[in-house]
């Protein structure tokens, strides 16, 4: 139980460290310009991708498919990330 609670205050943790470093960018250039939009939903997608993949090295017993669905999760994370920041698909995500 304490091993859980720690993985999950790392999640945390790393989220907002990686969500920081915008932060702290856009104090120095004008190329980095997000708005708290933009923070609520890489938190969200950050936090959600952490969690889910905490949930499942704590459901899935075998070794070989909680690798294959991490790989998932971090994939779709990465597609969706690169939809809403470029449009690869062109969706309404976009906003292109």
């Amino acid at each position: 139980m304490i091993m859980q609670n720690k993985r999950r205050l790392i999640i945390v943790l790393v989220v907002a460290f990686l969500l920081l470093i915008p932060l702290i960018a856009m104090q120095f250039t004008n190329e980095v310009d997000w708005t708290l939009f933009d923070f609520i939903i890489a938190a969200v997608l950050l936090l959600g991708t952490g969690m889910l993949g905490e949930l499942v090295m704590r459901k899935v017993k075998k070794t070989r498919f909680q690798i294959a669905i991490c790989v998932a999760l971090l994939i779709l994370f990465l597609l969706i990330w690169a939809e809403l920041a470029v449009g690869i698909f062109g969706s309404p995500l976009s906003g292109q």
